[in-house]
């Protein structure tokens, strides 16, 4: 696993042991930021369940101006530091060892902002409904907010729309999908470069 582009280009990263973090593959993840191109300058970036913190480092390569990851693994926590440590983001970067809920409210009472959010919750475990309220139902999404989930194929999101969110776009994989949300009382000119 490696940076993809950007300022920290093709350096390698280290994950953690075991089957309780999932990496996104680089194929993916190349296709997400693809996807996001020209929005992650700038930006404040959350990555919830950040596993090695691939994704949230990727976004600092490629111009975030500030990345948060959350993460209660305690191996994981020490990938991220690890890796925004080789990467040369650790002044760009916060690292929450603290389960999501708790790390959305730390977040909140910080202060801090975010443009972009990027959430990986374990499959299948219906996860998503409650974090998605939390974030909703919180200070710390700007009014463009994009709100990206990975998960599997076969989860519903039908809930979306009864939080007040709209789903922009629905990228499909083999094996999984990453669901573009946002704001639904607010039309874009920055939604139009999601493709």
């Amino acid at each position: 696993m490696r940076v993809i582009a950007g300022i920290a280009r093709s350096v390698p990263l280290i994950t953690p042991r075991g089957l309780e973090t999932r990496p996104t593959s680089d194929q993916i993840k190349e296709t997400l930021f693809n996807m996001l191109q020209g929005y992650t300058e700038g930006a404040n970036f959350l990555d919830l369940y950040a596993g090695s913190g691939q994704i949230g480092i990727e976004a600092l390569s490629r111009g975030a101006e500030f990345a948060a990851f959350v993460e209660k693994s305690d191996e994981a926590v020490k990938c991220i530091k690890a890796n925004v440590d080789k990467t040369k983001f650790a002044d760009k970067s916060m690292i929450l060892k603290l389960e999501v809920l708790s790390g959305i409210r730390t977040l909140e009472l910080e202060k801090k902002r975010f443009d972009i959010v990027f959430l990986d919750p374990p499959y299948n475990q219906g996860l998503e409904q409650g974090i998605l309220t939390a974030l909703v139902g919180s200070a710390i999404l700007n009014d463009e907010v994009i709100i990206i989930v990975e998960a599997s194929k076969n989860t519903d999101f039908s809930f979306v729309d009864y939080l007040g969110l709209k789903i922009v776009k629905d990228k499909i994989y083999k094996n999984n999908r990453h669901l573009f949300l946002r704001k639904n009382n607010l039309e874009s000119k920055l939604w139009q470069t999601i493709k």
